[in-house]
C-alpha cells in the first residue's frame, strides 16, 4: 500500500481552486465503507459493502464530506513501484458539476506522479481524465446475466482443465503478473483463497486460469488468463457450466475476441468503459495474457 497521506490541502493545491462550501477531503477509511456502498448504490452499481472492503484492503482512497455526509470517493491501488490503478470515483449526485470529482481525482493522484497509473472511464469522467493527461488506449465491456452451460471448447492435445493445487499459487502470481502488465501478488493470493480457481495445465506445468468470486448481485469471473482465445473460452466456459441458473459477470477487452462468443453463450453486454493509461506504456491484455479483469476499479 501507498504510505503517503491524503489531505484536503493536497487537493487544494493541485486543483488550484477552492473546494465547494462546507466540503473537505480526507483519507477514506473502513468506517466510511457502508455510506460509500449507499453512495454507489445511487448509480446502480452492484457493489456490496464487502465488495468495497476487499477494494480499499489493498489500496487508499480520499472521500469528500459535506456535513458529516459521504459525498464522494475514489481510491488507488500501488502495484510494485512502477504502476497503479485508480478506481471507485463516484460524486453523488446533489454534488456534481461544482468540481468535486476534480479535487478528488487529484488528491488520490497524489504521490503517482512517477508511476503509470491505470482507469476504466465512463462517458461522465472520460474528459476530467483526459485533462489530467490519460490517453485512451481501449475499452472493456461489461457482460452478466443468468449463467447457461457453455459450449464445449477443445483443447489442444495435451491440455486440461484442473483444480487449483497446493503448491500452484507462485506460478499463478507470476502468470497474472505478465497478464496484468503490474505486480498484484497480495490481492491474487486473497482471491485464489477466497474464491474458486481452475488451472489450465499441460503435464505438471500451470498455463493459465480463472477465478470465480462472490460479488455484486452474484458471482463474478476474473482474472482470465491463458495463452489464447480457445483457451480463455474453456476457462470461463468452465464456470457459465458450473453456475449454469446463477448471475454471473465478466469484464473482457473488447478487442480480444471474447465479446461475441460470451454472446453466443447467453451472457449480454450491458454496459462499456474506456480503458486509459497515463504514463506507460502498460503491456496487458489478451495480447500477454490476460483477458478478463478482477473488476473495473482495479483493473
Amino acid at each position: 500500500m501507498s504510505d503517503h497521506v491524503f489531505t484536503p490541502q493536497a487537493a487544494l493545491a493541485a486543483v488550484g481552486r477552492p473546494l465547494p462550501d462546507g466540503v473537505s477531503v480526507r483519507r477514506l477509511n473502513a468506517d466510511d465503507l457502508e455510506a460509500a456502498q449507499a453512495l454507489s448504490r445511487e448509480f446502480q452499481w452492484p457493489h456490496r459493502v464487502e465488495d468495497w472492503r476487499f477494494g480499499l484492503a489493498h489500496g487508499q482512497g480520499v472521500a469528500a464530506v459535506r456535513d458529516g455526509e459521504l459525498v464522494g470517493t475514489a481510491v488507488h491501488w500501488p502495484w510494485g513501484k512502477q504502476y497503479a490503478t485508480v478506481g471507485l470515483v463516484v460524486v453523488s449526485p446533489h454534488m456534481q458539476g461544482q468540481r468535486v470529482g476534480q479535487h478528488l481525482m487529484h488528491a488520490v493522484m497524489a504521490g503517482l506522479e512517477d508511476r503509470t497509473v491505470l482507469l476504466h472511464a465512463t462517458p461522465e469522467g472520460r474528459g476530467l481524465y483526459e485533462r489530467m493527461g490519460f490517453a485512451i488506449t481501449g475499452e472493456v465491456r461489461q457482460h452478466q446475466s443468468l449463467a447457461a452451460p457453455a459450449q464445449l471448447v477443445a483443447l489442444p492435445q495435451g491440455q486440461r482443465l484442473r483444480p487449483l493445487g497446493r503448491n500452484d499459487a507462485p506460478t499463478l502470481v507470476a502468470l497474472d503478473a505478465r497478464a496484468a502488465g503490474m505486480p498484484r501478488e497480495t490481492m491474487l493470493r486473497q482471491l485464489l483463497a477466497e474464491g474458486e480457481t481452475v488451472v489450465l495445465a499441460r503435464g505438471g506445468e500451470a498455463l493459465g486460469f480463472s477465478i470465480v468470486r462472490r460479488f455484486g448481485r452474484g458471482h463474478a469471473i476474473g482474472p482470465v488468463v491463458a495463452p489464447d482465445l480457445a483457451s480463455a473460452q474453456a476457462l470461463i466456459g468452465h464456470w457459465c457450466s458450473r453456475y449454469a441458473g446463477k448471475f454471473l459477470r465478466i469484464d473482457v477487452d473488447a478487442a480480444g475476441g471474447l465479446p461475441e462468443w460470451l454472446e453466443a453463450q447467453g451472457l449480454p453486454r450491458v454496459g462499456t468503459v474506456t480503458t486509459m493509461v497515463r504514463g506507460g506504456p502498460l503491456e496487458r491484455g489478451p495480447a500477454v495474457g490476460g483477458w478478463a479483469l478482477v473488476n473495473q476499479a482495479m483493473g
